[in-house]
């Protein structure tokens, strides 16, 4: 057990599920999509949905899609710092399957950027990130996390593999997913340090990539 299990994280507003969880799931939108949100469409699930409003999820997740963290002193203003920041957004209630009760799906857009993000928020400011780019993904962002889309094919993961190795970097864990034979892939892995920037231009120039981010660590314990 961890201290951050047993006091709950550093964070700004009155839940850690429905706060702190939630403004995490923002945050990890706001670095996947790689640029600064102009539109933004949430949908909340079950108990994001009925008491999400009254707990801050609305303004903890716009406050995530910002930039901020859960102890950024700027997050009960969210709403307003959104809008002179050029960010409009609209939240939707929705029946999400079968998922976590504290789930939302995220639909935002920059300039030239769009994400799709599904995740939960588990308790105690854990998240659970379970969907990007509609493909199926799980990592917490508790570590460093790349995330690479490309076109499936033999070998492509040994390869990804062996470009991280030889950057000095262990893989903790990682996931895949392709929506069809020889379609389009999704690989996260969660790392032990993030990779050095010569390594993601690398990976960044191969012609069957088409996707590449690298996700800092979010949690704080």
């Amino acid at each position: 057990m961890s201290l951050l299990d047993m006091i709950g994280p550093v964070m700004i507003g009155p839940s850690s599920s429905h706060t702190a969880g939630a403004c995490r799931l923002g945050l990890v939108a706001h670095h996947l999509l790689g640029e600064a949100p102009r539109q933004a469409t949430i949908s909340l699930h079950a108990s994001f949905a009925k008491t999400g409003r009254g707990h801050g999820t609305h303004l903890a997740l716009i406050a995530g899609l910002l930039g901020y963290r859960p102890d950024d002193s700027r997050l009960p203003q969210a709403f307003e710092e959104a809008q002179a920041a050029g960010l409009t957004f609209e939240f939707r209630d929705a029946d999400l399957g079968d998922v976590h009760p504290n789930t939302a799906h995220i639909d935002v857009r920059g300039d030239h950027q769009h994400l799709t993000l599904q995740g939960s928020s588990t308790g105690g400011g854990v998240i659970r990130v379970t969907h990007v780019q509609g493909l199926g993904v799980n990592f917490s962002a508790a570590s460093p996390t790349v995330l690479l889309r490309y076109a499936d094919a033999v070998g492509m993961i040994a390869r990804i593999a062996s470009t991280i190795a030889a950057d000095a970097v262990n893989i903790a864990a990682l996931t895949c997913t392709r929506d069809t034979r020889g379609g389009q892939a999704l690989l996260a892995i969660e790392l032990d340090q993030a990779l050095s920037s010569e390594a993601l231009a690398f990976l960044n120039r191969w012609p069957d990539v088409n996707w590449v981010r690298m996700l800092p660590k979010l949690m704080d314990g």
